[in-house]
C-alpha cells in the first residue's frame, strides 16, 4: 500500500473516499465532521439521519454530495480518558472499520484525518502511531493508496516522523 501525508483541507481532496472523524449521532459537529458536514450539504444529514447513528469504533459509508470525493466514510473515535478504558483498541478499530468498508467498496484512495485528536483530546503521536501502524498493515487489495491529512504543521511533523521510520 502506497502512504502519503498532506497538510491540507481534507474537503478539498479529491480521493475515492473521504474518512470522517465523526460523532456518534451522524449529525455533524466541530472540527473536521463539521467542515465535512458543512462543505458536503444538507443533503449529506438528511442521510445520515436515515442511519440512526454509530457506534465508537465502527464505520459506516454514505455519498458525498457537494465533496470532491465519491463517498465519505463516518467513525466515531474514542475520547480521550487517559488511555485505561480500551481507547487504543477503539481507535485501531476506526481505522480498520473503514479500511474494511473501502476494500467491500473497492476504493483505492482513502483520505484519513488524525481520528480522536481533535476536542476529544487523544495525544497526537499515540494516535499517529496507531493510525500508521493500522493502515501499513492491512492486508487487503483495496486500498492501494492511502493519504492522511493533517492540518497543523506540529501534527504534520508528527506523522512525518512515524511514517519515515
Amino acid at each position: 500500500m502506497q502512504i502519503e501525508l498532506r497538510q491540507v483541507d481534507i474537503t478539498r481532496i479529491t480521493v475515492d473516499a473521504i474518512v470522517n472523524a465523526a460523532n456518534t449521532t451522524l449529525l455533524g459537529g466541530g472540527g473536521v465532521d463539521g467542515a465535512i458536514h458543512r462543505a458536503a450539504g444538507p443533503d449529506l444529514l438528511a442521510e445520515c439521519k436515515k442511519i440512526g447513528g454509530c457506534r465508537t469504533g465502527e464505520a459506516v459509508i454514505t455519498k458525498a454530495y457537494r465533496l470532491p470525493c465519491r463517498y465519505l466514510i463516518h467513525t466515531p473515535g474514542p475520547v480521550w480518558n487517559g488511555g485505561s478504558s480500551g481507547e487504543e483498541e477503539l481507535l485501531r478499530s476506526c481505522y480498520s472499520n473503514s479500511l474494511k468498508l473501502a476494500s467491500d467498496n473497492e476504493l483505492e484512495v482513502l483520505a484519513f484525518p488524525s481520528i480522536s485528536t481533535g476536542i476529544y483530546g487523544y495525544p497526537i503521536e499515540d494516535a499517529a502511531k496507531i493510525a500508521v501502524g493500522t493502515v501499513t498493515q492491512w492486508p487487503e487489495r483495496f486500498p492501494s493508496k492511502v493519504i492522511f491529512v493533517t492540518f497543523s504543521d506540529s501534527d504534520t511533523q508528527v506523522y512525518r516522523d512515524i511514517i519515515s521510520s
